[in-house]
């Protein structure tokens, strides 16, 4: 069951990324934004989208939910990377760029989790 659930709140992260990434491609096309600026969308985006996987996560754990939270960052974390890692034919960031997506995917569905 908890499979289950695991499974509906990353599908949740991954729809919510599909959405905002759609949106911050339309406003760099649309209004020609900075380098700056898209890096600070992406990395909102990351912790948004950890954040509500985490809620959604927590919802359906009834205890522990900051941990069954933060698995759900971290399992986003994984998958990015892992995509990441196909899309570019090797290890695509360095390792303190690594280290703190990691921090915010897993922050971000531990906060959700808090919160549910």
């Amino acid at each position: 069951m908890k499979a289950k659930a695991m499974l509906k709140a990353m599908l949740c992260s991954y729809t919510l990324t599909g959405a905002l990434l759609m949106i911050l491609a339309f406003l760099l096309f649309k209004m020609d934004l900075s380098e700056k600026i898209v890096g600070v969308g992406i990395v909102a985006i990351y912790i948004l989208s950890c954040f509500l996987g985490g809620l959604v996560m927590g919802k359906k754990a009834k205890r522990q939910k900051y941990i069954w939270g933060l698995m759900v960052g971290a399992g986003y974390f994984l998958l990015l990377v892992g995509v990441s890692c196909l899309v570019e034919r090797g290890f695509p960031m360095d390792f303190g760029h690594l280290l703190t997506t990691l921090a915010m995917c897993t922050g971000g569905g531990a906060l959700g989790g808090m919160i549910s």
